[in-house]
């Protein structure tokens, strides 16, 4: 039994929703804490502390699949986006992938798996979440540069990125406001916004062995959102 680590977005409830899928490829989870605990704690202390985990409940040294999933969101538009809020942006979703990702390096199984989420809105634009977009943009890159170079130990490294997702994020504007909900529905294909039920699917698909060949690429599940 694989064991999955999680950073979630906004919330343990949101993790497990988005991660439902993840028993039918013979999965547990260890979800972590929220996203503002995981800035604030040291990412080797985090793997002491994740090490300590494995061997008591899993009695394994290694666990085979990371999904870099922290994050919130900070609406400002370009002229009005104090350093703070960029900053902030920065460390949680850029900064925090890339070091929690090479803290935990030596803990993930050769031939294992790594997912980072991404966003929509490095494809379309919607004013007031530039610098959001900007540093999901960044994971983007970060993703094919891993994928490259975990290669040799047959980590493959791939980016899902959702469209607007009914969660906590944002303070739940999708999840609550009718008006906001209204707009992305009208924006998708599909004909309405996200669920977190919608991405657990695609993130247990890439952890799956099926979908060992598929490395290096970003994989939108929106519903069509912008087309």
């Amino acid at each position: 039994m694989s064991a999955i680590l999680i950073a979630p977005v906004t919330g343990v409830a949101d993790a497990i929703a988005a991660t439902a899928s993840l028993p039918a490829i013979g999965s547990s989870c260890a979800i972590t804490a929220p996203d503002d605990a995981l800035v604030r704690q040291s990412h080797l202390t985090m793997r002491g502390r994740l090490r300590t985990a494995l061997r008591e409940t899993w009695q394994r040294e290694t666990f085979d699949h990371l999904v870099n999933n922290a994050g919130h969101g900070d609406y400002a538009l370009i002229g009005q986006t104090t350093e703070a809020q960029f900053d902030g942006l920065v460390n949680v979703h850029f900064k925090g992938v890339y070091f929690l990702t090479q803290a935990l390096l030596p803990l993930i199984t050769d031939g294992g798996r790594i997912v980072n989420l991404s966003s929509g809105l490095t494809r379309v634009s919607y004013p007031g979440y530039a610098a959001y977009a900007a540093v999901k943009g960044a994971v983007e890159v970060l993703t094919v540069y891993m994928a490259k170079e975990l290669g040799g130990r047959g980590i493959a490294v791939n980016t899902v990125a959702p469209g607007a997702i009914e969660t906590d994020f944002g303070g739940g504007a999708v999840r609550d406001n009718q008006e906001i909900n209204k707009i992305f529905a009208n924006m998708t294909a599909l004909g309405r916004a996200g669920k977190p039920d919608d991405i657990g699917p695609m993130i247990a698909g890439l952890l799956s062995e099926d979908n060992r060949w598929v490395n290096a690429q970003r994989i939108e599940v929106s519903g069509g959102q912008g087309i």
